[in-house]
């Protein structure tokens, strides 16, 4: 069995290590220029088109993260580059949804305390009550209820803010969460919410989906949480809900330039929050063992999960 590994900075020998660990009769290699020879599997991150071309055996390939527009592109038009017939894998967790977790409920709560205004008096000298908000009067829209998305809403909801999640199919665990799904489910998700979560996955239907309509759906003096992808989001349209207050703060962990240009005026606006994409970070650890794992069950011959619809893009 040969697996061929591929991610851009060239630092493979961590992942060719760990999955010769799991899979010690593998013949691994990573990937060098000029590299057409069969092999079994790729593993990858942002793969090159080189990289990509139709080679002998080729049964599946494995992505490095959660989110495939890396390999997609970000409106689906890397989907021809990938050799006919051959599955895209993508991460399932792989110690994510705990991380996102505990990022978007601190900020969440961050706004529910008002933390945020608090931080602002101490800039400014002030020692000033705030009256506390009421959980009943936060509710709380999470797009996107996949893996992450769903863990993150439970998370929230165990703080005992009413929840909302919206995703493109019906789901059936709900858990408590108020379950939203479809284009007539959207705005019944979002409307009224004072604070939006995205988790989408980014495809050619959701990229530029945080925008004005959007926002003026959203409670006056709402908050937004951004940790799926930069071109979900109009930087435009939210720093003019900002100054209008239709938008009361905003946490942003994804940006459509990474690193966030010094320019940007995010960097400067007081009421948003910027966090170097590190929200939830892929493990090591567990990526390679969750690799390795379908690998081994394909060679068994088992189905296995995570296999991306190339239509819809996750």
């Amino acid at each position: 069995m040969d697996i061929l590994i591929f991610s851009p900075d060239g630092k493979t020998a961590p992942y060719e290590t760990g999955i010769a660990e799991h899979l010690p009769h593998a013949n691994i290699r990573s990937w060098q220029p000029g590299d057409s020879a069969p092999a079994d599997y790729l593993v990858l991150w942002k793969p090159n088109a080189e990289v990509l071309q139709p080679r002998a055996n080729l049964k599946a390939i494995f992505n490095m993260g959660a989110g495939v527009d890396g390999v997609l592109g970000t409106r689906g038009e890397g989907a021809e580059r990938l050799p006919a017939g051959v599955p895209l894998v993508r991460l399932e967790d792989a110690g994510m949804a705990d991380q996102m977790a505990q990022y978007v409920s601190a900020a969440a709560l961050r706004y529910f305390r008002r933390l945020d205004e608090f931080d602002a008096f101490q800039a400014q000298g002030q020692w000033k009550f705030l009256k506390p908000n009421r959980l009943a009067d936060f509710p709380v829209a999470v797009l996107g209820y996949g893996t992450l998305g769903a863990h993150v809403a439970k998370a929230l909801a165990s703080f005992g803010f009413p929840v909302r999640a919206w995703s493109r199919s019906q789901r059936d665990d709900a858990s408590g969460i108020a379950l939203h799904h479809g284009d007539a489910g959207f705005d019944a998700c979002v409307s009224g919410a004072r604070v939006l979560v995205n988790l989408l996955p980014l495809t050619p239907q959701t990229v530029d989906v945080l925008n004005a309509g959007l926002f003026a759906k959203l409670a006056t003096g709402a908050f937004l949480i951004n940790v799926a992808r930069g071109a979900h989001l109009v930087d435009d349209d939210l720093l003019a809900a900002l100054d209008s207050g239709q938008i009361a703060g905003a946490t942003l962990d994804v940006f459509r330039t990474e690193p966030l240009p010094a320019e940007h005026p995010f960097w400067r606006a007081p009421r948003v929050t910027v966090t170097p994409h590190i929200s939830a970070l892929t493990l090591r650890d567990e990526t390679v063992a969750q690799i390795a794992g379908k690998i081994a069950a394909l060679e068994r011959g088992e189905a296995i999960t995570g296999i991306v619809d190339l239509t819809r893009g996750y």
